[in-house]
């Protein structure tokens, strides 16, 4: 279901696969983190190192009503401070959502899904 945003000349329907997109590539730019992860982790805990080529994987966008809910399910590098690198992703994706598709984004939940260490693939 599109996300639907109404204006003086129409109306703008703006799928969630644009949405998810969007977000990928926003939280791909920031500090710390090394790639998005699953959202299905497998069962012996080991996750899934999701590539640059489709960034709205890990990605999930839910709309309630008129509220939007966008969810990621990302991996951090080692030696970063977790709690910051997810406090930029979640500041950075509601920024990037708000400025470049107009949207109003009411919470930006992250899933930390693993931590990899350098030259660890």
């Amino acid at each position: 279901m599109p996300k639907e945003l109404q204006t003086s000349f129409g109306k703008i329907s703006i799928s969630e696969h644009v949405i998810a997109t969007v977000a990928g590539m926003a939280a791909m730019d920031c500090y710390g983190l090394v790639g998005m992860a699953s959202r299905k982790q497998v069962k012996d805990s080991i996750t899934e190192l999701l590539g640059k080529e489709n960034p709205g994987r890990g990605v999930e966008v839910k709309l309630l009503d008129d509220e939007l809910i966008v969810e990621l399910y990302i991996i951090v590098s080692y030696g970063t401070r977790i709690s910051e690198v997810a406090l930029n992703v979640m500041e950075k994706v509601k920024y990037t959502l708000e400025t470049m598709l107009g949207l109003v984004v009411d919470k930006v939940n992250i899933v930390v899904q693993g931590v990899r260490v350098t030259g660890d693939r």
